[in-house]
């Protein structure tokens, strides 16, 4: 006979985590890892990069979605620690470090849990932050799932690419995927079944449920002389227009470029009954990269351009806009969606 499920109130804390810490990253920047009151982390630059973010059950992702897929552990460690590692890597820096608060109802199967762990670590891996722990965290209980992650990286001695350099006569620039993981959530959210989705239509949900931040574009960016820059968290119009307002300028995109990101997503357009350019433009998890450089350098890998910055010279002031026109802000906002 199978082994008897267990849940997390079958166990003491003692015991889960004795489950857990064995499934963690391990690199020697942290120098006292889980076990005490607190976390020892070195920091031989300096100064230390530091961001938060949360995750909670129905509002960032649902246990099971209308089109039958089931959201594992695994997707939800992986997510919590690949979008904290790209906010490090829009700074232009490497993350070192990341603590994790975990809230889960007593019924949750130790073995999500596990899987969790098991995700947290993957990203960090497979992602390519080999030099980040899982330095520590907590685990609480409530009624559902939320996962708080607070990531520590390091500027290895460069100054940090804020969003409010930006200057007329940059370029502006992407590195990632643009509307992938939004294609995917409207998937999820459809009611075409899930064992129906072709291979390519499966690989846009997985860029929503594991998204694939290009870690190795930050420093490369921040090294090339990149005068803002920010991860495409809520959406290329959206993030964008923050940049244009800290910068004081205007984000001109060029709808030729962005036609081309848009293309790949014309197969979900299609069963969806959507518009691909409305995901380029709102859509935000893939965790890419918006950052502008001067014209006259070459872009560093993995950077393609998608338009101009240009001086607030007439209203409506700072912005976005597409070939000269005011292009309507959407994306994710987490109070209004």
């Amino acid at each position: 006979m199978p082994a008897e499920r267990l849940h997390v109130q079958d166990l003491s804390e003692s015991e889960l985590l004795a489950r857990i810490f064995p499934r963690l990253h391990h690199s020697p920047g942290v120098l006292l890892g889980p076990g005490d009151d607190a976390a020892l982390i070195s920091a031989p630059d300096g100064r230390t990069l530091i961001s938060i973010d949360t995750q909670t059950q129905d509002q960032d992702f649902r246990l099971e979605w209308r089109n039958g897929y089931r959201t594992t552990g695994y997707d939800v460690g992986w997510k919590a620690a690949a979008q904290n590692l790209s906010d490090i890597n829009a700074m232009g820096g490497s993350a070192t470090s990341l603590v994790v608060s975990l809230t889960m109802p007593p019924e949750t199967p130790v073995e999500w849990v596990e899987a969790f762990a098991d995700g947290l670590s993957a990203a960090i891996v497979g992602l390519g932050a080999r030099d980040c722990s899982v330095a520590g965290g907590d685990l609480g209980r409530g009624r559902e799932l939320a996962v708080t992650v607070a990531v520590v990286g390091t500027l290895a001695g460069m100054a940090p690419v804020l969003r409010s350099g930006a200057k007329p006569g940059d370029v502006v620039a992407v590195s990632g995927t643009l509307g992938r993981a939004a294609a995917g959530w409207a998937l999820l959210e459809s009611e075409i079944p899930l064992d129906s989705l072709s291979g390519e239509l499966r690989s846009l949900v997985d860029n929503q449920c594991r998204p694939l931040p290009p870690l190795a574009a930050g420093p490369l960016a921040a090294h090339a002389g990149a005068t803002a820059m920010l991860d495409i968290s809520d959406g290329l119009l959206r993030d964008g227009s923050r940049l244009a307002g800290a910068s004081g300028v205007v984000l001109d995109f060029d709808p030729a470029a962005l036609k081309i990101h848009a293309a790949p997503l014309e197969p979900a357009a299609a069963v969806l009954g959507g518009e691909a350019m409305r995901w380029v433009l709102g859509g935000g998890e893939d965790h890419g990269l918006l950052a502008t450089f001067p014209a006259e350098i070459q872009l560093p890998q993995g950077f393609t351009a998608i338009g101009s910055v240009q001086a607030v010279v007439e209203p409506p002031g700072s912005g976005v806009r597409i070939a000269g026109q005011t292009a309507d802000t959407v994306g994710w906002d987490h109070f209004a969606d």
